[in-house]
């Protein structure tokens, strides 16, 4: 019966029509109360208030970056769903787009609910219905913040947040999708990976991800593509969490590439790694960004 309930729930939350942020941002405030009424249930303590000023960014985000931190989340219910029993699901993953509508970040939503109501219902946690305000004059920015606060919100519920191993992973996506624009740019890719720093912390990977970011929108601005300006989002100490997250604004900026450059593989889902550590994901990311600075320009190579 409760097989049904999930799908009548999902369903009769979806509508026809133009679906705005302020549509999706109302979605993401019913997966903050799920998870929230979650925490609640396993008598875990948070301070609400304290999540949402400490997990805001002020960005001027694109739905593309939205939809990466969905991604994130859809990870964290996995390692929830693993902490008590339940198999591994696969993340959606989504073809290169130029521009991403808000449509897309919608279903995410959708997903994320659907699995918090199998993870109750698996086990045995009684399910409440929480339904969607109205919101208006909300941005992809509102909508980021109130996923944000999920992530975080996610890590208390899972009592652990990512480990290097995780980083590392998400790494080595960037890393295949480079090597695919290399390729279509028929440039031959000479680099070697980056000599280990054996002191080198998440600060110093952030930092190189935020390098990462910057030559992005340097070769966005050549191809006329929207780009986004994440020099706020550097921060004095950054933790592992961190540099997951600006490992997946990466990933979601070089979709643009990709799509600009008519590369229609799907960036391949994460593997699993044991044992990484901070030294291994700075030399991986320095790596990467190794790659990237072989791409000079990609104006005179779209492919049309």
């Amino acid at each position: 019966m409760r097989k049904i309930f999930i799908l009548v729930w999902m369903v009769g939350s979806l509508w026809a029509g133009e679906i705005t942020p302020s549509d999706v941002y109302g979605q993401v405030m019913r997966i903050k109360k799920e998870v929230n009424y979650l925490l609640d249930y396993y008598k875990i303590t948070y301070d609400e208030k304290k999540m949402e000023r400490e997990s805001a960014v002020n960005v001027n985000l694109k739905p593309r970056d939205v939809w990466q931190k969905s991604y994130e989340i859809m990870i964290k219910i996995n390692i929830l769903r693993s902490q008590y029993g339940l198999p591994s699901i696969s993340p959606v993953n989504m073809a290169p787009v130029l521009n991403l509508n808000p449509d897309l970040v919608y279903e995410q939503t959708q997903r994320v609910l659907t699995e918090l109501k199998i993870f109750e219902y698996r086990n045995g946690v009684p399910m409440k219905n929480f339904t969607a305000k109205k919101y208006t004059n909300k941005t992809p920015l509102d909508v980021f913040n109130g996923f944000s606060y999920v992530s975080v919100a996610m890590d208390k519920l899972n009592r652990s947040s990512f480990t290097p191993s995780y980083v590392f992973a998400q790494n080595m996506r960037v890393y295949d999708d480079l090597t695919l624009i290399i390729s279509r740019l028929a440039i031959e890719d000479n680099t070697i990976p980056a000599k280990i720093n054996p002191k080198a912390t998440p600060n110093d990977t952030f930092r190189t991800g935020m390098r990462i970011l910057e030559k992005i929108k340097q070769l966005q601005i050549l191809a006329g593509i929207a780009f986004v300006d994440f020099s706020s989002l550097d921060k004095g100490k950054a933790t592992p969490s961190d540099v997951f997250s600006i490992t997946q604004m990466i990933i979601a900026e070089l979709q643009t590439l990709k799509a600009y450059l008519k590369i229609n593989s799907i960036t391949i889902a994460a593997k699993e790694y044991e044992g990484k550590t901070p030294v291994e994901v700075d030399q991986l990311m320095s790596w990467n960004l190794r790659k990237l600075n072989l791409v000079g320009n990609i104006v005179n190579n779209r492919g049309d």
